[in-house]
C-alpha cells in the first residue's frame, strides 16, 4: 500500500505534530479513551510517543521507523500507538520525562518514547531508536518484539518495573519547605553559579550548550544588588558570544534552540518562540544595565523577526520554526562563498564574507553557518573604513541576503498558539517598548494579549492551545501565572484597568483550583484535570520559567496592586514550600531565586499622577525605564492608599491639563513627598535602590 493512502485517527486533530504523522502506516491514537480502552480490551501493552514538530530526531524517528511499513505493523501487532504534542499536553510530557529517568541514565529528551500499561503506567522507556542496532542503542524492531514478549509471557517482571516507577515518582515528592528565606540567597546562589561559568566562550557548561537566561537574569539582579561588576561582564560576555555566534541568525535575526558545540558557532536549527522572548527581555534588561545599544539592537532584531514571521494576522505568535527544511537539518540557513558572491558585488561579498566567517571549507556540511569572531568596530579597523560606513554596509548586505533567502524551501512553521509563550512574547515585546519608546512593540503586546482574551478566555475558563479556530485544553499553571504576568506588565505601561482586574480573576481562579493544601504552592494541573498517574509540582525552570516561580512574583506584585493580604500570603507560602530547593539547586530555580528577591528586596512602587498618554509622562517613563531597575512597579493615577505612611499628601487634581507629570515613590509602605522634577525622582529611585 502507497504511503499516500494511509489515513489514521491523527488526521482529525489540529496539532501540526500530530498531522505530520497523521499518514504513517502505524495506527495511532490521539491521547484518550479510545486508545486505553482498546488497550485494555486486546491485552495488549501501550507505546507513547511524545515530541513536537520543530524536533529534528522527532523527524529522524518518524522517517526511519513509523514511515516504514515492517516496523509499523511490529508497532500494530503487538501494541496500541499513541501519538502526543508534548507542547499541547505539557502535563503528560512532565510526567513522563520523569518517569523515564528510571530506565536511562542520559536524561529523557524527545522524541520520549515510553512503553505502558493500560493503566498509564510506564514498564520501561527511552528517547529516539534507530532502525537497528546503531548508535549504541538497540534497533526499535528488537525493543518492540522483546517488550511484548516479556509484556505477555512475564507478568511479574512488568509488575516489578510498574511498582519500581510509582516508588521512583513517590520519592521526588520529599518536603522542601523552609521557615524563612535566607537574606543572602541570591549572593549565595550567584556566587556558585559563577564557578561554573565558561570563561572563554560565555554560559555554562560544555556542549550542548543552552542560553541558560534565568541563571543570567541572576547575576544581572546581583550586579544591581551589589554592584560587582564581574557578575555584569559575564552576562555580557555570554550575550555577545552568543549573538556573534551561529546559534543567532545573522541573516534574518532570533535564536535558534541551542548549540550543539561550546563556542555557540552549530544550533540545533529551530527556532522556538519561549527563547527569543525570554532572550529578547535579557537584551533589554542588559542595555538597561550597560546602555551598550549592542544589546539594545539585538533585542530590536529578534522583536523584528517575530513580528515578520511567528506574527499571525490576528496578532497572536506562533509557537516554532522547524529545523528542517527540503535540503534537511540547517540547510536553509547556510551559505557558500559563491553564494554571496552572486548576490553581492564584489567588494561587498569580501567583506560580507570575512565578517561572517564564510568560507569555502565551511563548518557545516560543507557550507557555512554565518558568525561573527570579531566585532564591527575591529571588521572596520581591519579593512580602514568607519564605523558607520561599515555598519551600513553589512544592514544593506544582510537585507539583500535575507531576501534571496526567502526564495529557498522555508522550514515548516507550527502556527499553533500557546497561552504561556504568547504570554512570555508579550513580556518580552513591552520590555522593547519600555526601551525603545516603539509603539508599534507596545501595540504587538496589547494585539496578542487581546487574541487570547477574546480566543482562549471563555466562560472564565483559560484555553492553553489555539488552532485552526479551536481553543483547547483547560489552561495549565503556566498558562495561568505567565499571561497574568503579562497582563500586569500591560497594566504598567498605562495600558488600562481591564488587564489589571482580569490578571485578578485568573490568579482568584489559580487559587481556587490549582493550590495544593497539603504543601503549599500549585499543581501543575488544576483540581478538575484528568487524572495521571503522577500530580506535579514543579519548581525547576525548563524551556519556560517555573510556573510557582511566576505564580510566586506575579502574586506579589497583585499584592502591592491591589492591597490584598491573601495574595501576598501564598507568594510567601509558596516561596517557602520550595525555599530548600532554591538553596540546593540554584542552576535549575534561578526564576524561583528572582522571585525570592522580589520578596526580599521588596519594590518601588512608582505612583505616577497625571495623564498616563501625555508627552510630559512619556518623557518621565523613557528615563525611568533607560535604568535597571528590576523590583519596581509603576501605577497611573493612584494616589498611594491608607497602607502608605506619606510625608504629605495634597489634594491632586487628576484631569488638571496644565498640571505637570508629577510621581509618589513608595517602598516599605513609606512615601516620598510629591515629585515633579527628574533629578529628584531619581535621586530617590537611587536612594531606595542602595538602601534595598
Amino acid at each position: 500500500m502507497p504511503k499516500e493512502a494511509h489515513t489514521n485517527r491523527l488526521i482529525d486533530e489540529t496539532s501540526p505534530y500530530l498531522l505530520q504523522h497523521a499518514h504513517n502506516p502505524v495506527d495511532w491514537y490521539p491521547w484518550g479513551t479510545e486508545a486505553f480502552e482498546q488497550a485494555k480490551r486486546t491485552g495488549k501493552p501501550i507505546l507513547l510517543s511524545i515530541g513536537y514538530s520543530a524536533c529534528h530526531w522527532c523527524h529522524v524517528m518518524a522517517h526511519e521507523s513509523f514511515e516504514d511499513e515492517t516496523i509499523a505493523q511490529i508497532m500494530n501487532t503487538h501494541f496500541v500507538n499513541i501519538k502526543v504534542d508534548r507542547e499541547e499536553r505539557p502535563d503528560l510530557d512532565q510526567v513522563y520525562q520523569n518517569a523515564v529517568q528510571c530506565f536511562i541514565k542520559r536524561g529523557g529528551g524527545w522524541p520520549l518514547t515510553m512503553f505502558m500499561s493500560a493503566e498509564k503506567v510506564p514498564f520501561h522507556g527511552g528517547t529516539y531508536f534507530p532502525p537497528e542496532d546503531r548508535y549504541q542503542l538497540p534497533g526499535f524492531p528488537k525493543i518492540l518484539l522483546a517488550l511484548s514478549e516479556a509484556y505477555q509471557s512475564r507478568p511479574e517482571d512488568i509488575t516489578r518495573a510498574i511498582v519500581g516507577v510509582q516508588n521512583a515518582l513517590r520519592r521526588v515528592k520529599g518536603d522542601r519547605s523552609k521557615n524563612e528565606i535566607d537574606g543572602s540567597l541570591l549572593q549565595t546562589a550567584t556566587e556558585r553559579l559563577k564557578k561554573v561559568f565558561d570563561v572563554a566562550h560565555g554560559g555554562f557548561g560544555t556542549a550542548p550548550k543552552f542560553p541558560s537566561t534565568p541563571v543570567l537574569t541572576l547575576f544581572l539582579h546581583e550586579y544591581q544588588k551589589r554592584g560587582q561588576s564581574h557578575f555584569l561582564k559575564m552576562v555580557t560576555h555570554s550575550l555577545k558570544k552568543m549573538a556573534y555566534g551561529g546559534v543567532y541568525d545573522q541573516v534574518g535575526g532570533g535564536f535558534h534552540r541551542y548549540s550543539v558545540d561550546e563556542a555557540w558557532q552549530v544550533p540545533h536549527f529551530e527556532k522556538m518562540l519561549y527563547d527569543n522572548a525570554q532572550l529578547a527581555r535579557l537584551y533589554f534588561s542588559t542595555y538597561q544595565a550597560t546602555q551598550d545599544i549592542f544589546f539594545r539592537n539585538i533585542g530590536i532584531e529578534i522583536l523584528e523577526y517575530v513580528l515578520r514571521e511567528m506574527t499571525d494576522e490576528k496578532g497572536a505568535f506562533y509557537a516554532a520554526q522547524d529545523a528542517d527544511s527540503e535540503g534537511g537539518e540547517g540547510s536553509y540557513y547556510t551559505w557558500s562563498p559563491e553564494e554571496i558572491g552572486a548576490i553581492l558585488d564584489k567588494d561587498t561579498a569580501q567583506i560580507v564574507c570575512q565578517y561572517l566567517e564564510i568560507t569555502p571549507s565551511g563548518n557545516f556540511e560543507g557550507k557555512t553557518i554565518p558568525h561573527c569572531e570579531i566585532s564591527v568596530a575591529e571588521l572596520a579597523d581591519e579593512i580602514g573604513a568607519s564605523v558607520l560606513a561599515v555598519t551600513e554596509v553589512l544592514r544593506s548586505a544582510k537585507a539583500k541576503l535575507y531576501a534571496e533567502r526567502e526564495k529557498r524551501t522555508k522550514p515548516l512553521r507550527d502556527e499553533k498558539v500557546l497561552t504561556s509563550w504568547n504570554s512570555l512574547m508579550i513580556g518580552a515585546f513591552i520590555s522593547g517598548y519600555l526601551v525603545t519608546r516603539d509603539r508599534r512593540y507596545l501595540d504587538a503586546a496589547l494585539a496578542s494579549a487581546d487574541f487570547i482574551l477574546k480566543s482562549l478566555y471563555i466562560d472564565g475558563r483559560l484555553r492553553h492551545s489555539f488552532k485552526d479556530g479551536l481553543a483547547k485544553f483547560d489552561a495549565y499553571l503556566d498558562d495561568l501565572a505567565l499571561f497574568a504576568d503579562a497582563l500586569l506588565d500591560l497594566y504598567e505601561t498605562g495600558a488600562g484597568a481591564k488587564y489589571l482586574a482580569v490578571a485578578q480573576a485568573l490568579l482568584d481562579d489559580l487559587l481556587e483550583r490549582f493550590w495544593d493544601a497539603e504543601k503549599d504552592g500549585f499543581f501543575f494541573t488544576s483540581h478538575d484535570h484528568e487524572v495521571l498517574i503522577d500530580r506535579m509540582r514543579p519548581c525547576f525552570d525548563h524551556s519556560i520559567p517555573s510556573g510557582n516561580a511566576v505564580a510566586a512574583k506575579v502574586l506579589q506584585r497583585l499584592f502591592y496592586f491591589t492591597g490584598e493580604k491573601r495574595y501576598f500570603e501564598r507568594a510567601e507560602k509558596t516561596l517557602l514550600s520550595f525555599a530548600q530547593e532554591m538553596d540546593a539547586n540554584p542552576f535549575a530555580l534561578g526564576t524561583f531565586i528572582v522571585a525570592a528577591d522580589f520578596y526580599l528586596r521588596p519594590p518601588k512602587e512608582i505612583h505616577v499622577i497625571g495623564d498616563a498618554t501625555g508627552s510630559e509622562t512619556e518623557a518621565l517613563l523613557s528615563k525611568i525605564h533607560q535604568v535597571f531597575f528590576p523590583n519596581k512597579l509603576i501605577s497611573f493615577n493612584k494616589i498611594p492608599e491608607t497602607r502608605y505612611w506619606m510625608t504629605e499628601k495634597p489634594e491632586v487634581d487628576l484631569k488638571g491639563d496644565t498640571a505637570p507629570v508629577s510621581v509618589y515613590i513608595c517602598h516599605k509602605f513609606t512615601c516620598s513627598p510629591l515629585l515633579t522634577e527628574w533629578n529628584a525622582i531619581e535621586r530617590v529611585l537611587f536612594a531606595i535602590s542602595s538602601t534595598s
